[in-house]
Order: structure tokens, then C-alpha cells, then sequence
């Protein structure tokens, strides 16, 4: 990724509070990196000792239910995006090492 400023107001709008910590998920940090998300997981996979569990973690069931609400209300008769492995969340001090890796 290039050099550019992301506006504070961007990134601050993409974090949630889970389990009492600030979190951005890994979908909002691929957008962030201009990447997609099955890649920056796909990273994160495969370079794991580069995070470790103070800087992520994958979110259970009825977190990643609960977080449905804060993005979109599905219209009547729509059905919800299937994702084969639950969202993983980042902590915000946790954007640092992932440029390397995506990069």
C-alpha cells in the first residue's frame, strides 16, 4: 500500500466495542489496507506468530450475530451473507504490523 493518510474520523467510525475493548473487524481493516478480507486473513494465517492473541481474536457466534446490527438491516426476505469462518477482530494498536504483511 502506498503512503496515504486515512482521516481519523474514517477509522474511528469502524470501531466497535467487544468484550469490553475496542475492535475493528477484519473486513473494515482490509478496506482500510485496500485489500480483501479473505487475503488479509489469508496473511494473517499464514504469518500467526506476527499476531498474537493480545492483537486479535475470532469472534464467537453470537458476537459476530450481535455485530450484524451495527452495519446493515437486511430487507424483508433478504438473507443474511454466509461466511464460512467467523469475523476476526483487531485491536486498533494491532494496524501496525499488518502493513507489512499485506503490503
Amino acid at each position: 500500500m502506498s503512503n496515504v493518510l486515512i482521516p481519523n474520523e474514517l477509522i474511528e467510525n469502524k470501531i466497535y466495542l467487544i468484550r469490553g475493548k475496542k475492535v475493528m473487524f477484519d473486513r473494515d481493516m482490509a478496506e482500510l489496507y485496500r485489500v480483501p478480507t479473505r487475503r488479509l486473513n489469508e496473511q494473517v494465517k499464514r504469518n500467526i506468530k506476527r499476531f498474537p492473541s493480545d492483537f486479535m481474536f475470532q469472534l464467537s457466534l453470537e458476537e459476530a450475530k450481535a455485530s450484524r446490527s451495527h452495519f446493515a438491516i437486511l430487507k424483508k426476505g433478504q438473507k443474511e451473507p454466509k461466511r464460512k469462518k467467523m469475523p476476526i477482530g483487531f485491536y486498533p494498536a494491532a494496524r501496525r504490523p499488518r502493513t507489512s504483511v499485506c503490503g
